[in-house]
């Protein structure tokens, strides 16, 4: 989000976090990457993966967080958002530390 006027949709949105998820461990694997291209128009997947990779930790966090509450998520929503995240973490038979902090810390800002 270039400015705080900007919103996200929520595929825009999916894609960033699932994108952070893939990255969190600094080794993203072709099969994370193409489970989160299969969700999402490629036009999308560029466009986050562009914004994600020129943000520091703190801006992709405060940028989640905006997201998150400009959009309005239904429980069953939130339910499926969080079994994509952890299909991500899990994706490479391997849950690292790294990736269970960002999961903590997505669940408080999806929560």
């Amino acid at each position: 989000m270039k400015d705080k006027g900007e919103k996200w949709s929520k595929d825009e949105l999916q894609t960033y976090v699932l994108l952070l998820c893939a990255n969190v461990d600094k080794e993203e694997t072709e099969e994370e990457l193409e489970l989160i291209r299969s969700k999402v128009s490629l036009k999308t997947f560029v466009k986050m993966y562009a914004l994600l990779q020129g943000d520091s930790e703190k801006k992709r966090l405060k940028r989640i967080q905006r997201a998150v509450e400009a959009n309005a998520y239904s429980q069953m929503e939130l339910a499926a958002f969080r079994r994509d995240i952890q299909n991500i973490f899990l994706s490479d038979k391997n849950f690292k530390l790294s990736e269970q902090r960002l999961q903590s810390v997505l669940d408080n800002i999806l929560y």
